[in-house]
């Protein structure tokens, strides 16, 4: 059977034992003079993080071509939806542009308002849906709504070469 056996303690009270001793030093800085020893070099970056990197520096490039080269019209009208694409008879639409005989003017910022606002300045009186941009600006597809001596306007969004709808406006008394 074996044994362990404790070392003696020391004989100087002075002194620690060297079991102490080795503790100490792994706690107490190095005595004046001497340099410590180096620190550890900082880890490499990580694939991940290299990775994020790359595919962060190519999602900006995507960004920056799409603007460059029009898709930000395509994310805009993702975001920016037509004001008036839910228009229906009976609802009012705020002012638009005064435009005389076959002038036409492009608004940006057409959009429904309650028909008691002051800002209601025309009556949704009919609304044409799958028309093309021709059929619209010919406006024949309204005259059935229009009372005889009425002041008649056409709203419609078409985009080109597709079909749209076309809404069929008087003033708001």
């Amino acid at each position: 059977m074996s044994e362990q056996v404790a070392p003696p303690p020391s004989a100087n009270p002075e002194q620690p034992h060297p079991a102490q001793q080795a503790q100490w030093a792994e706690q107490a800085p190095p005595p004046a003079g001497q340099v410590p020893p180096p620190a550890e070099p900082e880890a490499k970056k990580s694939g991940g993080k290299k990775a994020l990197g790359i595919i962060g520096a190519i999602v900006v490039f995507v960004v920056i071509a799409g603007l460059k080269f029009g898709v930000a019209t395509a994310i805009r009208n993702v975001f920016d939806k037509d004001a008036t694409a839910e228009a229906k008879v009976g609802d009012c639409i705020a002012e638009l542009p005064e435009v005389l005989g076959t002038e036409e003017e492009e608004v940006d910022d057409a959009k429904i308002v309650d028909c008691t606002s002051t800002e209601a300045a025309y009556n949704v009186v009919g609304r044409v849906d799958g028309q093309t941009e021709a059929q619209a600006q010919a406006g024949t597809a309204c005259e059935p709504f229009f009372k005889e001596g009425q002041d008649g306007y056409l709203f419609y969004s078409i985009e080109p070469g597709e079909k749209g709808y076309l809404l069929c406006l008087t003033e708001k008394a």
